[in-house]
């Protein structure tokens, strides 16, 4: 049987939020989504394997206290051609190929999530193994920044390793550089792997001040390549190219910066391009202004009443995937799953979901009732019973009464599309497994991967046959989880 589906980091990263957000205690008097508050699974256990997935998309020299013993070292000499060190980071999905962008997009969300429910994570024994997950990219990132105008973005030729089957422990593919410049700009890319520093440099500003200090001034440094040379990922990129524009992650980044650091020249920035800012129903890789907009809207709640049009923004946004919603434009399957998209649904349901439970506090710790979209009015228990209905879902409280979280409850994926998975483990079956014969030995095996991926999520892509159905096909490996608030 064919192997089902890709790995990409960013969701693992979003659901450790939203399960971070399922270890608070919710209200029991408002409407709640499918009877959500009356169900309830282990979130601590979720949070703590969500978390786990990111040590098996590592790349590099393993740590000794890697818990995935299945992987092992690999890529060591990348970057070699240019001369530069760019070991680490992690792959990207099932591959073995990694791309800055997305990356850098996922340790900024799990700096959001611990930045956001520290005091949850922690309280679940996870936030060191958070903050070693944040840091495997960071490292990465900031080898990758070689000079104020210089950024790597992929390492690995995407499409010569679409034509191997083989774990990253014998990947013999072509490790192609790429990179910005200021003659060849990505803006998107720069900015974004800025606003992953700064986000890092507030999960690191009480344990390692001084590597929180690196983090900030690098960030800094990538915001003003990022700004100053303006010009499209789109056109730089061969994978994970833009479509959204680079505006989102301008404004992004700067939120951050000012998040981080309380310079007003970045407050200054996002009020002097708030006209940037538009009202939309996708959270993701590609697409940052709901995000973008929930920081500068608590901004906005503490007293910078002149960013309420990203408080109008994200309000619209939430009114957009809000089942009930006079202004609804997502839909969701008859089980109650959020469909965004046709493929890899779960990424982007996750991330969205993100957004809710991070406004969700806000509204909580701002004291306001909630919001209003069109004749709806939304409570932020129930925004946040809504998040927990879609945590649920995922984690087995769907039509399949599958869990899509690898390793979760008992009944769970067993057969991912992922190199390092698929393959017997380097340990144990120490023989290389060459290019071909990954494809024509595993790739088609009808067993279970020899490798659990614990922690590894499924995209889950909705199969269309005239009417709106529930996911049939699992498609996609995913890292993210909005548990934090039911644990």
């Amino acid at each position: 049987m064919k192997k089902m589906g890709c790995v990409e980091i960013v969701w693992g990263l979003v659901l450790c939020c939203n399960l971070a957000m399922a270890l608070t205690s919710s209200s029991h008097n408002e409407l709640a989504f499918e009877d959500v508050e009356h169900l309830s699974y282990d979130y601590k256990d979720a949070l703590g394997k969500a978390i786990m997935f990111f040590e098996g998309q590592r790349s590099g020299k393993l740590p000794a206290n890697q818990r995935l013993k299945w992987r092992g070292d690999s890529a060591l000499t990348d970057g070699k051609p240019d001369n530069v060190k760019l070991v680490g980071g992690y792959y990207d999905a099932g591959d073995n190929v990694k791309f800055g962008w997305p990356m850098a997009f996922t340790v900024t969300l799990l700096s959001w999530a611990a930045v956001e429910y520290r005091h949850e994570i922690s309280s679940a024994h996870q936030l060191s193994h958070l903050r070693a997950a944040i840091r495997w990219g960071t490292d990465f990132i900031l080898r990758a920044h070689t000079s104020p105008t210089t950024l790597y973005t992929q390492v690995g030729d995407g499409n010569a390793d679409h034509q191997c089957w083989e774990r990253p422990e014998d990947m013999d593919t072509p490790r192609t550089l790429y990179k910005i410049t200021s003659d060849s700009p990505g803006t998107e890319a720069s900015a974004e792997a800025s606003a992953a520093l700064s986000a890092a440099s507030l999960v690191f500003k009480r344990v390692d001040s001084i590597y929180s200090t690196k983090l900030l001034s690098k960030s800094k440094s990538l915001f003003k390549f990022a700004d100053k040379y303006r010009g499209s990922y789109k056109d730089s990129c061969p994978f994970y190219c833009s479509f959204s524009g680079y505006q989102d992650e301008l404004l992004w980044s700067a939120a951050w910066l000012y998040k981080a650091s309380r310079d007003e020249k970045y407050l200054n920035y996002v009020l002097s391009n708030q006209g940037w800012s538009q009202a939309v129903s996708e959270f993701s890789w590609d697409n940052k202004f709901a995000g973008a907009q929930a920081l500068l809207a608590k901004e906005f709640y503490g007293g910078k009443k002149d960013l309420s049009k990203y408080k109008t923004d994200v309000e619209s946004f939430i009114c957009a995937l809000m089942p009930g919603s006079s202004s609804l434009q997502i839909q969701t399957t008859a089980g109650g799953l959020l469909y965004i998209r046709d493929s890899s649904n779960l990424q982007y349901v996750t991330s969205s979901c993100m957004v809710l439970s991070v406004y969700s506090k806000t509204l909580m710790t701002s004291n306001i009732d909630g919001i209003q979209c069109g004749s709806a009015h939304f409570s932020a228990s129930q925004i946040k019973s809504f998040v927990k209905s879609q945590v649920n879902y995922i984690l087995g409280n769907n039509p399949m009464k599958m869990s899509y979280m690898v390793g979760f409850g008992s009944n769970y994926p067993m057969q991912l599309h992922h190199r390092g998975s698929s393959i017997p483990s380097i340990h144990s079956h120490p023989s290389r497994v060459g290019c071909n014969d990954g494809y024509s030995s595993y790739y088609s095996s009808n067993n279970p991967n020899p490798n659990q991926y614990v922690g590894a999520i499924v995209g889950v892509a909705a199969l269309l046959d005239g009417t709106k159905q529930e996911p049939l096909q699992l498609l996609q490996i995913n890292t993210t989880i909005n548990m934090v608030d039911y644990m």
